[in-house]
């Protein structure tokens, strides 16, 4: 297995959800697992944009990012394609649901060692980044 999915129903609108991604200094608030926290250097949300930035974790130690954004579809799809190690691709999805919006977050990694190697982290982690997302758009 090297693809991670998961789903998050919010109370709010696919609009109010993708200006989460959209915005730098929203994205900058919620972007992660608990207790990181980010400084982006570049970010381009366009088709082919680059997303350069680095997450600072809770242990002090600091983590370089470099992605470029593959598709945007305003207010339903993003993907990413995180392009330093671990390679991998996230799809977003944002749908509308009865009483808001349903985020589908799909994470693959090209190499199924890897996904194996750092399952333990990135299945709590991004439901930690869902929720730190809803927080944030549902204040």
């Amino acid at each position: 297995m090297k693809t991670f999915t998961t789903s998050r129903e919010i109370a709010v609108s696919k609009e109010t959800v993708f200006a989460a991604f959209k915005n730098p200094e929203i994205l900058a608030k919620w972007w992660g697992p608990a207790g990181f926290t980010n400084t982006f250097s570049e970010f381009d949300f366009k088709k082919a944009g680059k997303w350069i930035f680095t997450m600072h974790g809770p242990d002090g130690k600091n983590y370089p990012n470099e992605s470029v954004f593959m598709e945007i579809i305003p207010d339903e799809k993003i993907v990413i394609r995180h392009i330093v190690q671990p390679i991998f691709t996230l799809t977003v999805r944002i749908s509308e649901a009865e009483n808001g919006s349903v985020v589908h977050w799909e994470q693959e990694f090209d190499n199924e060692e890897v996904a194996k190697n750092v399952a333990h982290i990135v299945i709590p982690s991004n439901e930690q980044n869902l929720d730190r997302l809803t927080a944030i758009v549902c204040q």
